[in-house]
């Protein structure tokens, strides 16, 4: 298993039979498992900071899977999402897609597959994890920048040469150079092209400032 043993596949059924036939062959190749009887259950115990993935029937008593789905789409981030559906619910599962589920599988599934795709989950929800943990470092060396610094990488980024940022700026050439230097330094990046990089995963942030 390349997952980390922290993870968890949370399974939301209303069907206790489902849940518990879920539970067994999930905990067979030894993840852990917590199963919810509705997606409220489910959200009232949501953690976004609890890694795994979500085992998510589509249609539901009270809340629907869709309906959970659009609610989860508030958090920055959420565990990948496997819809189960029946023959009938093709079309509905394809629209939880394009609402954000990472895949879904018809019932009656073959259990190996099921869990093929629970492992690539999880492996997601990893990766997922990770990303988020370097942007919130950079986002903190972004934050160390002073002012100025912040303003000349925005110029960078948007692809303007030393010189024409120092015309605008009404600084020199040689001190727009110092303070890139600076920045990269602080962003601990290596080239142009990281710091470029660097700022367009920041431009969210970077553009309101």
């Amino acid at each position: 298993m390349t997952t980390a043993n922290l993870a968890t596949v949370f399974v939301v059924d209303d069907d206790d039979a489902m849940r518990s036939s879920l539970r067994w062959l999930i905990e067979s190749i030894n993840l852990k498992v917590r199963t919810f009887a509705s997606a409220l259950e489910y959200l009232d115990a949501f953690d976004p900071d609890e890694a795994g993935c979500l085992v998510l029937d589509v249609r539901m008593p009270g809340m629907s899977g869709m309906e959970l789905l659009d609610r989860l789409a508030d958090y920055p981030l959420t565990p990948p999402t496997i819809i189960i559906t029946g023959h009938g619910d093709v079309p509905m599962a394809v629209r939880a897609i394009k609402h954000g589920a990472l895949d879904f599988i018809q019932k009656p599934f073959n259990d190996n597959e099921l869990l093929d795709r629970i492992q690539q989950a999880l492996d997601a929800d990893a990766r997922n994890r990770q990303e988020m943990a370097g942007l919130d470092s950079l986002k903190a060396r972004y934050d160390a920048l002073t002012p100025r610094e912040r303003e000349i990488m925005d110029l960078v980024v948007t692809g303007m040469s030393n010189k024409n940022i120092a015309t605008g700026l009404d600084i020199s050439s040689r001190t727009v150079e110092v303070h890139r230097s600076r920045i990269m330094k602080k962003l601990r990046v290596r080239t142009l092209a990281d710091l470029v990089q660097a700022g367009l995963q920041l431009q969210p942030r970077s553009s309101g400032n």
